[in-house]
């Protein structure tokens, strides 16, 4: 059974932890249903989303908040919506500084620029954004790079990235209302993470991303379009 989502090392995160998945009802914010995911080395907690392709799953994941107080052990929502988030550093080397922490992420009421999910096409991606993009810039295939690669598997701990890949960005479409983006690609590369970097874009009021990456987990490609839920 391949993994459903590949956290690239140290990009993010080096010792994943614990999980929960936001049953919020849009009380965290504009990404309900996804999965929040802690590291204990890296003292961030990301976020990922998956699909069922051909019957096997896969998703992306995606950076979300750093400079937690310690390494993370595990997280939960409250029952108002606020992620609390737990840890110690056990006497191993972490990025936070304190010893043990627990602490409480609210969501502020303001929705940031960010790519909400990123999903597999028969021919490419679909970006769906938590704001209308600047549909000139979205629309430019230079506003998008990608990387694809592997990993060695291996007893040593992380691994390089090997075998890389740099699929270009053939065509965009961006929806009526921009808030989803169809890239089409010269190639896919099954098997590989798909890095993305979106930095050029702009929400239609002129923010940039709070974030630039995505890390899909190609494992299938889908042989028709598959439906954007």
């Amino acid at each position: 059974v391949p993994y459903s989502v590949v956290f690239p090392y140290i990009k993010m995160g080096r010792s994943i932890s614990g999980f929960q998945v936001d049953r919020t009802g849009g009380a965290f914010g504009p990404f309900s249903d996804q999965i929040f995911i802690g590291d204990f080395t890296m003292s961030v907690v990301m976020r990922a989303t998956t699909e069922e392709v051909n019957g096997v799953w896969q998703g992306a994941c995606y950076p979300f908040r750093e400079g937690m107080g310690t390494g993370i052990l595990n997280l939960t929502f409250t029952p108002s919506g606020r992620l609390l988030t737990g840890g110690t550093n056990r006497g191993w080397p972490v990025r936070g500084s304190r010893r043990v922490a627990l602490e409480r992420l609210d969501w502020t009421g303001d929705v940031p620029f960010e790519i909400r999910d990123m999903r597999v096409a028969p021919e490419g991606f679909v970006l769906r954004f938590t704001k209308p993009v600047d549909r000139d810039v979205a629309g430019r295939p230079e506003s998008y790079q990608l990387e694809t690669y592997t990993h060695i598997y291996r007893q040593g701990y992380g691994s390089p990235e090997v075998d890389q890949t740099y699929p270009e960005v053939t065509s965009v479409r961006v929806s009526e209302d921009g808030r989803s983006v169809t890239l089409d690609l010269a190639a896919m590369t099954q098997g590989h993470v798909h890095e993305l970097d979106i930095g050029p874009l702009r929400s239609r009021d002129g923010e940039p991303p709070v974030h630039t990456k995505a890390y899909y987990t190609l494992n299938e490609i889908p042989k028709q379009s598959a439906a954007v839920r």
